[in-house]
């Protein structure tokens, strides 16, 4: 079968956001208010940021304003892979942070169960499963890199399962696995639309204010008080939150530390009983394959697949736009991929296929900072770990504006800002000639060369 006939019907609507059960937005704000806490976005970052801060201090009044609907972007577009991890996997965060990489590993255990507590606690229905996810090797250089991070990853309290050929597709069953290594704790999967609106819901009931369709225009600040506009009035507060992500911030100085990154997705139509045993999968794991142009593939809980990842999309001077969502030409690069990894499922139709961007750092993961004499702070740069990390930025947030001295503050992740990205047309070049390089490793059983060397030396880089 073509792979190109699986994307006949497919809608280009995100699959989480297609939804009967999406809830009416909340009005727009009409009018001039005032607030102890303004939330500026609507994501995880701002819902976890409004709710942590009521449940902190009930009596506070908390005002989250969203300039389209919660929900609307990253948050209800992603995979829905909730992870602990903070720092963009535990390489990452060894090269970084070696000094501290034993308490980011500890924090981001705690926060993925402060993530599944609070779900029990509101009752939130988001079809969480604590299923672990699995990094599958597809080339044999590849199994080297698992072994070694099985290691690190039992020395700061991991419970790694290594998975040779045979075991790795008594999992999952596709011809290209070669070996695979099971993160069987720090993984949940979610559906990341009703995750969000969950969370919107649970803002209400203790009493944050949310306005959607709010776009924050300007901030600017008087005396002891930060003023937000927006088009129909203006918000004083006296601490803000900035929570835009991908999204220019409104305070200029941030805005060379992320870009905008797209990332595209698939999603079948739900497998019969049949096509699902022919792949296995009876513990539901996430999986994603270790090259550097990566696949993250998930069950939903109708027992469709997502097949996402592989393209991140940089597009000049960093535009976030709708027209970008859509991407044909990496819709048919993933379908030939998913029948690639899975040719016993040939015939299955696509029936979702959507995109949205990522905010990217140079060093992958989440930074801070404060501005206005600590009355606004800032969470930015997520690099596709955002389902579960937003909820600890949000306490960093909560802290900084707070003034206080916690174990989170005093992390160097949080004290120090990655490096920014350089002004275009350098930029541009400079990422094109990246994900060249990228793609040329993958080819060359991952040996990386001087430009990427030299980036990694740098501690500078580019991923979705």
């Amino acid at each position: 079968m073509d792979p190109l006939s699986s994307l006949r019907d497919a809608a280009p609507t995100p699959f989480w956001l297609d939804d009967p059960r999406r809830p009416r937005p909340a009005p727009a704000l009409v009018g001039g208010t005032t607030c102890d806490l303004l939330v500026v976005g609507g994501g995880y970052t701002g819902l976890w940021t409004a709710l942590v801060a009521k449940e902190r201090d009930p009596s506070v009044d908390v005002v989250l304003i969203e300039a389209d609907e919660v929900g609307g972007a990253a948050s209800g577009r992603n995979g829905g892979f909730c992870e602990s991890s903070l720092t963009h996997g535990l390489h990452n965060g060894l090269t970084r942070w070696p000094d501290e990489i034993g308490t980011l590993e500890r924090l981001g255990r705690e926060n993925l169960q402060a993530i599944e507590d609070t779900l029990t606690r509101y009752g939130i229905d988001c079809d969480w499963e604590r299923t672990g996810s699995i990094a599958v090797a597809t080339e044999p250089y590849q199994l080297e890199g698992l072994a070694e991070e099985a290691e690190a990853a039992a020395r700061f309290g991991g419970r790694p399962v290594l998975l040779d050929a045979e075991q790795v597709r008594a999992e999952i069953d596709s011809p290209t696995f070669l070996g695979g290594l099971w993160n069987k704790d720090d993984v949940a999967m979610v559906n990341p639309a009703r995750l969000a609106w969950g969370l919107k819901q649970a803002c209400l009931g203790l009493g944050v204010r949310i306005h959607e369709h709010t776009p924050a225009t300007s901030l600017d600040e008087h005396g002891a008080l930060i003023s937000v506009g927006t088009p129909y009035g203006r918000i004083s507060a006296g601490r803000v939150a900035l929570a835009t992500n991908a999204f220019p911030s409104l305070v200029r100085r941030h805005r060379p530390y992320t870009i905008p990154v797209y990332d595209y997705a698939l999603m079948t139509e739900p497998l019969t009983e049949a096509q699902l045993a022919s792949v296995g999968w009876e513990r539901r794991q996430g999986f994603a394959d270790c090259a550097n142009q990566f696949h993250y593939v998930r069950l939903s809980a109708d027992n469709r697949i997502l097949w996402g990842g592989y393209d991140a999309i940089y597009h000049y001077r960093g535009r976030v736009r709708a027209e970008h969502d859509r991407r044909p030409e990496t819709y048919a690069t993933l379908a030939g991929h998913f029948f690639d990894t899975f040719p016993q499922l040939e015939g299955l139709r696509f029936t979702h296929s959507w995109g949205g961007a990522i905010d990217t750092s140079t060093r992958f993961c989440v930074f801070f900072d404060t501005c206005h004499q600590g009355k606004v702070a800032y969470a930015a740069g997520f690099t596709g770990l955002g389902v579960g990390a937003t909820r600890f930025g949000a306490e960093v947030m909560l802290d900084l504006l707070a003034g206080e001295y916690t174990e989170r503050t005093a992390l160097e992740l949080v004290r120090r800002k990655p490096l920014p990205f350089p002004p275009e047309p350098v930029r541009s070049v400079g990422i094109g000639i990246t994900k060249w390089s990228m793609a040329r490793a993958d080819r060359n059983e991952g040996r990386r060369n001087l430009w990427l060397r030299t980036l990694d030396r740098l501690g500078l880089g580019f991923d979705s």
